[in-house]
This record gives C-alpha cells, sequence and structure tokens, in this order.
C-alpha cells in the first residue's frame, strides 16, 4: 500500500523468493496470488520486471500451482539434491480396546505416551497435533506426566500455536533454539519456516492431512545429516486408518494437487480495492487479475465502493485504507477476540469469525498455554467472548446442522450410472448445542442446547445422484436407506484429501433421501470456505478414484457396523445417526459396477 516509500528498492527488485510454496493453497493461497499481482502491478509502475523462484515440497502439480501463484507461465527444475540423514518413520496404530472392534484407544494418549518416553530419555522431541485445541491438552497431558515422572523435565516442555500473542511465541522459538526446552507440542504453526535448531524425533498425533504436510512435519527432525525418528499415529478416522492399513500407498502414492482460486469474488474484490489504493486500475489491469477482473470491477461500482473516472476506477471516499481489513487467511475480515474477565478484560485471542461459534460459544471450554478457561458470555453485537481461567474435568464439543440449497449448476458428467453435478450452492450452518466430554477417557457427560444465529454462505459443491431402485433394493435386504447415504458421505468426505491439499475441516457434506431442489436422494460435498478454493472441483474430476477409495476403506475395516475408522465422523452434527456400512457398501459397489 505504501509503495511510494519503496519506489526505490521496487524499481530496482530483480527476484521475488517464494519458499515453502506448497503452503500456500486454499483461502491462504488464493490470498497470496492477488498479492503477487499487485506487487507485479506497482513492479511494472516503476519499470521494474522481477524473476519469481519458488522452492515447493514435493506436490502433483507444481508447475500448475507456480503459474496460478504468481499469474506467469513457470519452468520445472524436479532434481532433488538435498542431504538426508537416516530417517526411521514408524506407522503406530493405537489397538482396539472393545470386542466389536469399532473403539481404539486414544491417539491423544498415545502421543503422550510415546512423547513422554522420548522426552524422558533426554531426546529433543517436537509434537504435532492437528488443532489448537488438542495442542493444549497434549500438552497439559504429558506436563502432567513427566511431574509424576520426571519432574526436573515437567519445565522444560510448552505448546506452540498460532493465537498466542507474538512475543510468547518469539520467547518459546527462542528456548527451542537454544535447547532451553527439549520437548514441544505445537500446531503446524511450527512444520515450517521458522528455525529451531536440530530436533532428534517428531511425532505426528494423526495424520496431517496431506502427504507434503507429512513429510514437512517429520522433516523437522533429522534436518542435518543425523539420523532421527518420526511416529505417524493413527487416529480413528477413514483417512488415518487408510495410510495404516496401506503404508505402501504413502511412499508409493503420487502427491497431491494443491489448490488456489484467485478470483474467489470474497478474495478477489477486497484486492481490487487495495490495488486501486496503491494505483487507479485500468482496464488493461485484467492481464494480471484474470477473466474475472471485469465482472469484479462493475459489482464494485455497482456497490459503490470504485467510482469510475477519466483516468481509470478510484475507491469510493467513503473507503479508508481497504488493506486493514483483508485477512489473508480467511476469506472474511471479520474476527472476535477472547478476553480474560477475571484479568480486566485482558486479550487472550483473536479468533476467525467463520470459528467462533463453534469454539468460544457460550459455555466452551477453551484451552489458552496449557491454561483451562470457561467462555461465560459470547457478544455478538460486539464481537466478544468473555473466559475465566476454570478447572472443569471436560472438554466440549459443538454439534450442528447444515442444509444446502443449489444455486447454479455448472458442469454435469455421467458416470457410475449416474449424473454427478458441479455448481453454486449456499450453504446454512446452525451450532445447536455442545457436549461436554471427560478429559482423557472422552466419555459423554452431558449436552446442552444453544441459540445462535444461522451463518450462511455461498460456495462450489459436488454432488451426485443413486442408482435408480437402490432404495428398494436396501429396504428388501433390511437395510437403512438414509443410513447407507449418511455412511457413504461421511466416508468420502474423509478420504478427498488423497487427492487434493486440503484437511477434512475444508470440507463439508450433506445426504438427504430426498433434496428439495433436486427432487431425488442426493449426496453433497462442498468446500467450506465462501466462494470455494478448488476442492469440489477435484473430487468431481476424480470421483471415480473417490469412490474406489471409499469402498476400499469400508471393506478394509474390520468392525461390522461402523466406526470412526470407517464411517463415523467426529464433525457430525447429527450424533452419527444414522449410518448403514452395509448399506454404504452396496451403494459405493453399484456405482462401481457401473
Amino acid at each position: 500500500p505504501n509503495h511510494q516509500q519503496w519506489s526505490g528498492f521496487l524499481s530496482r527488485l530483480k527476484y521475488v523468493v517464494i519458499d515453502e510454496a506448497h503452503v500456500y493453497r486454499g483461502v491462504f493461497g488464493s490470498h497470496l496470488s492477488n498479492v503477487m499481482r499487485r506487487l507485479r502491478r506497482i513492479c511494472a509502475h516503476y519499470g521494474a520486471n522481477p524473476q519469481f523462484i519458488l522452492c515447493s515440497a514435493t506436490i502433483a502439480n507444481p508447475q500448475d500451482h507456480a503459474d496460478k501463484l504468481i499469474g506467469l507461465p513457470c519452468e520445472l527444475i524436479d532434481n532433488d539434491g538435498s542431504p538426508h540423514g537416516k530417517k526411521d518413520f514408524v506407522f503406530w496404530n493405537p489397538p482396539t480396546i472393545d470386542v466389536h472392534k469399532t473403539k481404539r484407544r486414544s491417539s491423544n494418549s498415545e502421543s503422550m505416551f510415546i512423547s513422554t518416553e522420548l522426552i524422558s530419555r533426554g531426546i529433543r522431541t517436537l509434537t504435532f497435533a492437528k488443532t489448537r485445541r488438542l495442542t493444549e491438552l497434549i500438552y497439559i497431558y504429558i506436563h502432567k506426566q513427566l511431574s509424576q515422572s520426571a519432574p526436573d523435565l515437567a519445565d522444560r516442555i510448552k505448546p506452540y500455536r498460532a493465537g498466542y500473542l507474538p512475543e510468547d511465541r518469539r520467547l518459546i522459538e527462542q528456548q527451542l533454539f537454544n535447547g532451553e526446552l527439549l520437548g514441544t507440542v505445537a500446531t503446524n504453526a511450527l512444520e515450517l519456516g521458522i528455525d529451531i535448531g536440530k530436533l532428534d524425533a517428531t511425532v505426528l498425533t494423526g495424520y496431517p492431512g496431506s502427504i507434503a504436510s507429512t513429510w514437512q512435519q517429520a522433516g523437522r527432525s533429522g534436518r542435518r545429516k543425523g539420523s532421527s525418528i518420526s511416529f505417524l499415529i493413527g487416529v480413528d478416522n477413514p483417512l488415518d486408518q487408510y495410510f495404516m492399513q496401506h503404508p505402501d500407498v504413502f511412499f508409493e502414492k503420487s502427491h497431491e494437487s494443491a489448490l488456489t482460486n484467485q478470483g474467489n469474488p470474497h478474495i478477489l474484490d477486497p484486492h481490487l480495492l487495495c490495488a486501486a489504493w496503491e494505483l487507479p486500475l485500468k482496464a488493461r489491469d485484467s492481464r494480471y487479475f484474470g477473466k474475472r477482473f471485469e465482472e469484479a470491477i462493475e459489482g464494485l461500482v455497482s456497490d459503490d465502493r470504485l467510482r469510475k473516472r477519466t483516468r481509470g476506477w478510484y475507491l469510493s471516499p467513503q473507503i479508508d485504507y481497504p488493506a486493514q481489513d483483508v485477512n489473508i487467511r480467511s476469506s472474511s475480515s471479520d474476527n472476535f477476540v477472547l478476553v480474560d474477565a477475571s484479568k480486566d478484560y485482558e486479550l487472550l485471542e483473536i479468533i476467525d469469525s467463520a470459528k467462533a461459534f463453534f469454539q468460544i460459544h457460550t459455555g466452551a471450554v477453551y484451552l489458552h498455554q496449557g491454561d483451562t478457561y470457561l467462555i461465560t458470555k459470547l457478544d455478538l453485537s460486539n464481537k466478544t467472548a468473555y473466559a475465566e481461567p476454570t478447572k472443569v474435568p471436560y472438554y466440549t464439543q459443538p454439534k450442528d446442522h447444515t442444509d444446502i440449497s443449489i444455486t447454479k449448476p455448472l458442469h454435469k458428467k455421467h458416470t457410475g450410472g449416474v449424473y454427478v453435478v458441479l455448481g453454486e450452492v449456499e450453504v446454512t450452518t446452525r451450532v445447536l448445542g455442545f457436549k461436554k466430554k471427560r478429559v482423557m477417557s472422552e466419555d459423554l457427560i452431558g449436552e446442552e442446547a444453544l441459540d445462535l444465529p444461522p451463518q450462511v454462505f455461498s460456495t462450489i459443491a459436488l454432488w451426485f445422484d443413486l442408482p435408480a431402485n437402490m432404495s428398494k433394493e436396501l429396504a428388501r435386504q433390511g437395510l437403512d436407506w438414509a443410513g447407507g447415504l449418511h455412511a457413504t458421505e461421511h466416508a468420502a468426505i474423509a478420504l478427498l484429501p488423497l487427492f487434493a491439499l486440503c484437511d477434512r475441516n475444508d470440507i463439508g457434506g450433506v445426504s438427504t433421501t430426498l433434496h428439495l431442489d433436486t427432487e431425488k436422494p442426493q449426496i453433497f460435498i462442498y468446500d467450506a470456505y465462501p466462494g470455494g478454493i478448488g476442492i469440489a472441483e477435484k473430487g468431481y474430476e476424480l470421483i471415480d478414484q473417490l469412490w474406489e477409495v471409499t469402498l476400499q476403506i469400508i471393506n478394509d475395516c474390520p468392525c461390522e457396523d461402523g466406526c470412526p475408522s470407517c464411517i463415523q465422523s467426529p464433525k457430525c452434527g447429527n450424533n452419527n445417526q444414522p449410518l448403514d456400512k452395509q448399506a454404504a457398501r452396496i451403494i459405493l459397489g453399484t456405482l462401481l459396477k457401473s
């Protein structure tokens, strides 16, 4: 935005290096692609044409991804000459703990056990968890265990994640680098980029969501030429169990595609406002911002956010410094603040608005740097959550319900004897309440209702029909039609990250025996971000492969009626009801036979 102060630098800029390019995917990558286009535009204004150099972990589409990130054709260089020490890679699958083989020992407990053993032996260990809450929980588990078995080591571990204040994160990084800390529990915030010194072991609590991220996290140990060990602990879900049952696929698989959507209107429009602040927009700027440029400009003019003048499009007077409203890690600029009501409303964290109703609703238990807080009030008008320190034996898990309506079909194809469609949809999600689950055992203690407004957004989805007469055939066999659809939806969503660099939380799904728009049984899989980020498109493209691996994980699972390893979902707002494993097997088998 303040390019005039950097005019000398920009006029002489020759190289732009983007490290860890595979990380710039989804919403984050879509923002970066627009930032790079703005940079190229400003450089051209000062007479510069810099060369872009991108470095990436192995992904399936490196050249296509680089082209889309910077908006220019790139040349691929894929010879790996980096040094590697010996690494032992352990696939650690928690054992089943009931006679019906429907439940496994908690991956969190296994992570705590392995990490504690490593740290107790003086092995510098970095333990990864997939969410902020799990990071705090596992840290608490390890600290408690070390306090009993090795008290001198208990204070040499710390949690680390996004959301902490910058000064707190820098201190932990410094302590880890200089060896003060022997162990750290972190989210993927420590996956790359930050120099944290030499580590001997990494413990991955669950498959990180992509093979590229798995190697990035595992590669945090043994980064120089020394030997190291990495543990991948299988969570009780279909994707983790797929790799536990087929480890050869992990080492042989073509890595996933990194997906971005630079033209997403929720992302492009704010960047066009920023670009107009930097320099008046002109028709020729479509060469930077792509085919949606003209449509986006018309919309911004219609909304009176841009105004047409002789020399181009300018910002409307009521808009002041648009860059302050752009959050490059979210498709929304709205955030909630979390404050400690017991300490004069001291700021604890800033929470993305899309996550607020799920994480900081009234009654939620929230973890911050190992301390437990109870959310006493969520003030929607002021976007503030009030928390107080607490000691309760449970954590909370939200319950939600989602409806979906079709706005506009975009593409349609016939495969598996049915039609598969890609299109625009409107998603309405309501957080209905929350469960209280006992720490460690995860036993259900109770449930409470919430009264929160719905969250509505437009996105991209794929949906497919089901074979004709399938419901009658399943009824004839005494199977549950709705349960089969629901089970198929759960397992397919869980396994879509095999093909796209995304997390399970980046996608959502809905199944119904009769959808109001199509008047047919339907299964939907949608991008969980306004405007979409390319995941549903990849699922649409590879739908046959998705059906195939979904059937494979259901067939491989030893349970009889369905379990978290195959068809149950921790995200399900309907308490995983109804589900029918045998019906899902028949549905998928019929789709593949056709």
